[in-house]
């Protein structure tokens, strides 16, 4: 067994700490919205300008002009705000987003991140992860341990371009839960019915693990 991407969107949310900016990221990340814990209040930032995203409309409620940073169709809350994209990164290059949560393809031991771009395939731009993780103060990535054809992504030096240089904090994948720091990465959480073997296995990077895993 692992985590499924739900539950672990579920684990990113127990990051969120009541009065946080958070900025999710494509893909994975924008779950998390779904499980923010109760009496917890945050309030969701996108790049292209809008403060205080709602959770996904039903059928009836589709706005097409009501879009997050990945083009998907959101709702407003009466907090809601909006403003120009220049704005938008102000807020992200200025410190003010607490902990953005994104998807990658590749992080590095040391906590470098490559999620951007593949050579040779169509780049519809960088979007602004690159912002997001030199601007914010914690970065957390949610992804799939491995790559469709089994590959590692947690890798000891990352081989695509990179998004950020140590930025990483702490991957939350359908293995486990690892942080990053001074010290290096660490395995600190165990997705029901994975060992420590098999995330040796699975992972390429080189990881300390935590006391009281097996």
């Amino acid at each position: 067994m692992a985590w499924t991407r739900e539950d672990m969107a579920r684990r990113a949310a127990q990051e969120l700490r009541d009065g946080f900016y958070v900025n999710l990221g494509i893909g994975i990340p924008t779950l998390v919205a779904n499980f923010i814990p109760e009496g917890i209040s945050v309030t969701l930032q996108s790049e292209n300008g809008m403060l205080g995203m709602g959770p996904f409309p039903t059928e009836d409620e589709i706005d097409p002009d009501l879009i997050n940073a990945g083009k998907q169709t959101i709702t407003e809350l009466d907090s809601t705000s909006y403003f120009s994209s220049a704005d938008s990164f102000g807020m992200i290059r200025g410190g003010h987003i607490a902990l953005s949560i994104l998807g990658a393809m590749q992080v590095a031991e040391n906590g470098d991140l490559a999620n951007w771009m593949i050579p040779g395939k169509m780049v519809k731009g960088m979007g602004g992860a690159m912002d997001l993780v030199a601007g914010v103060k914690k970065v957390v990535v949610i992804m799939d341990h491995n790559a469709r054809d089994g590959s590692a992504k947690f890798l000891s030096e990352c081989t695509l371009p990179l998004t950020g240089v140590g930025v990483v904090d702490m991957i939350i994948s359908d293995v486990g839960v690892f942080t990053i720091d001074d010290n290096g990465a660490t395995l600190t959480e165990l997705a029901q019915g994975v060992t420590v073997d098999e995330a040796r296995q699975r992972t390429e990077a080189n990881f300390n693990v935590a006391e009281g895993l097996s």
